[in-house]
């Protein structure tokens, strides 16, 4: 064996900037300020144009995920870029809702609080060990953006009757308070999990 050639082979093989995860990932940082305008255009046409937004967005945060861990696509910039973007539109999503009115700004605040609160202890706990996305965080996600698409969508416009559209919008309501319960829940884990964490000296164990 030449000496020469075994430390490059032992080292791994980096993914490429430039791939389908990270792709996915700008255009979802792409899709904010399109679905921010269109949610505050007059009109139930746009207000549909933006949850499609709001829909196609979402999608590509489970689907650049999945392609990064398959295809080997991990890179540094989508570990920073990929939760940005997420959080980017999420939040921007409720405050939305909080401004026109549908929303309790404290509901918003509490969940914008707890959101950017948890990455950026997850970021500064890099230092020590990987946080990993805990399967309470999964359905957290799954409720917010289901929650959401309720409150943003204008079921009235659908051709609905009043009674069909009150009931989609009331069950929505219900979706986002039971997202909020978990909001919360996992949050004061993940603080639970970096407290033991740093307490180990950052060796996490099972």
């Amino acid at each position: 064996m030449n000496a020469s050639t075994a430390p490059d082979a032992a080292q791994p093989e980096q993914a490429p900037l430039l791939n389908i995860a990270n792709a996915l990932t700008v255009l979802r940082l792409l899709l904010v300020p399109v679905f921010i305008w269109l949610s505050l255009l007059p009109g139930d046409r746009a207000g549909l144009a933006a949850v499609v937004v709001f829909v196609v967005a979402a999608f590509t945060d489970r689907l650049d995920g999945q392609l990064a861990r398959s295809r080997g696509l991990v890179t540094s910039f989508g570990k920073i870029a990929d939760p940005i973007a997420d959080k980017a539109l999420t939040l921007s999503a409720f405050a939305l809702l909080s401004i026109n009115g549908r929303l309790w700004w404290w509901v918003t605040i509490l969940i914008v609080v707890r959101e950017l609160g948890i990455t950026v202890m997850r970021f500064f706990m890099l230092r020590r060990a990987v946080m990993a996305a805990s399967r309470g965080g999964k359905i957290k996600t799954t409720l917010q953006m289901v929650g959401l698409v309720g409150l943003l969508t204008p079921w009235s416009a659908l051709f609905l009757s009043a009674g069909a559209a009150d009931f989609l919008l009331r069950a929505a309501y219900v979706v986002v308070a039971a997202a909020l319960i978990v909001t919360v829940v996992t949050g004061l884990d993940y603080v639970r999990q970096a407290v033991q964490l740093s307490q180990r000296g950052g060796h996490a164990g099972r």
